[in-house]
């Protein structure tokens, strides 16, 4: 028998008509002759509103209680899918995280899954039953319920894929599988049929919303196939692999991803001398401001120039960090733009591939879009762009690089 770790997100379960209509489709699956274990996400809304009361209540909400609260959203809806599924005559069992025991670390609200337990999903599962798990949630050795963070979900049903050596991993979700790029920027964006791990870590990391990277990063390192599906319509979605497993003959690029959620920071006139980089870095790394895209110019004055990018909310933050720099180091001046975007292009077909990057600037330069700021890896270029000109640049590539679906052109 074929076993499958399914997951279903919150908007998969966000009413009982769904969570009936999720039920038929598990249903369906077991009476195919599939092996199932599936994970769900809290209602669509839900962990939200608990979050609001939680800071209604207290300021700064105890971690620890905040952990056994969020967690009461997802017990919810695996209960009621159990019910569901009974009802349709499909035995089913739910179980929460610390029932299972997803055994974690004691990091509330971003605990790391350690250690499954598999004894009791194995009996279920030989005796028949769907065992349905909740997402999100786990449990420390001395018993206290932890949750798992951002994409908490998608990450237990990776690890729970991993445990049980499942034959693939289903995510659905609002969308029918991963495209080359936005389709409500591009109309004409395709639907990919698979995805290698490399470049769905990239897509995910550059603004691709579908998949959570730290799931994507759990199956490369375990090898667990991933699919992409549709909730609300039938479909073969995208196979997320390995390089062997996805294709033999990889094309160019694969997509473009981007986000408009960047301000960027320049500190001029920096001295050219040792330390100076831990200098300017240190302080808004201690500050807990990520960091992404970094250049440095060296001038012939004998003094650097660096430019970085946050993320929007942290401009105010890194603005005034770096302006106490500025007059430590003695530095020239400080230049703050939080008007850009960042674009990248994405590709396992680079390595073996030249041209890429020159096809791309001469793109751009086509449409009068400047580069501010280009960054590469083996299999991606991104750059740093004026925002107003991102969705014009978005559409250029997708067409420059041909990744439009069969039917959009006459």
């Amino acid at each position: 028998m074929t076993l499958l770790v399914q997951k279903y997100g919150g908007t998969s379960v966000a009413s009982i008509e769904r969570i009936k209509a999720v039920a038929e489709k598990v249903a369906a699956s077991r009476k195919a002759g599939n092996q199932l274990v599936v994970v769900l996400s809290a209602m669509s809304g839900v962990t939200n509103n608990l979050l609001a009361w939680a800071n209604e209540v207290q300021a700064d909400p105890n971690v620890r209680e905040l952990d056994v609260l969020l967690s009461t959203g997802e017990q919810t809806t695996i209960a009621l899918l159990a019910m569901a599924l009974e009802e349709l005559g499909c035995p089913a069992r739910s179980y929460t995280g610390g029932q299972v025991k997803i055994l974690t670390d004691a990091a509330h609200t971003k605990a790391r899954i350690i250690d499954i337990e598999q004894e009791h999903i194995r009996r279920d599962l030989d005796n028949g039953e769907v065992v349905v798990v909740a997402g999100f949630q786990g449990v420390t050795e001395a018993g206290d319920i932890t949750t798992l963070g951002r994409g908490g979900s998608d990450t237990t049903a990776v690890a729970l894929a991993a445990a049980l050596k499942a034959d693939e991993c289903q995510i659905y979700t609002d969308v029918d599988g991963v495209y080359t790029t936005d389709p409500r920027v591009v109309a004409n964006a395709r639907r990919l049929d698979s995805i290698t791990f490399e470049e769905m870590l990239e897509m995910s990391s550059l603004g691709a919303k579908v998949l959570q990277i730290r799931s994507v990063e759990f199956a490369s390192k375990y090898n667990v196939p991933l699919r992409v599906l549709s909730s609300f319509e039938e479909g073969p979605g995208t196979y997320i692999g390995s390089e062997d497993a996805t294709m033999m003959e990889l094309p160019l690029i694969s997509g473009i991803a981007f986000t408009r959620d960047e301000a960027k920071l320049s500190i001029l006139g920096v001295p050219d001398i040792p330390g100076m980089a831990h200098k300017v870095f240190g302080p808004i790394s201690a500050a807990g401001i990520e960091v992404d895209v970094i250049v440095q110019n060296i001038g012939n004055d004998q003094t650097n120039d660096i430019t970085f990018t946050v993320q929007r909310k942290d401009t105010a933050k890194a603005s005034k960090i770096l302006e106490g720099v500025a007059k430590e180091i003695k530095a020239e001046q400080v230049l703050v733009d939080d008007k850009v975007a960042k674009l990248s292009i994405v590709g396992v077909g680079m390595r073996s591939h030249a041209g890429i990057a020159s096809r791309m600037f001469e793109t751009l330069a086509n449409e009068s879009i400047n580069i501010q700021l280009i960054t590469t890896s083996e299999i991606k270029i991104s750059i740093v762009i004026e925002e107003k000109y991102l969705e014009l640049a978005v559409r250029a590539l997708h067409d420059a690089f041909e990744l439009e679906g069969p039917d959009s052109k006459s």
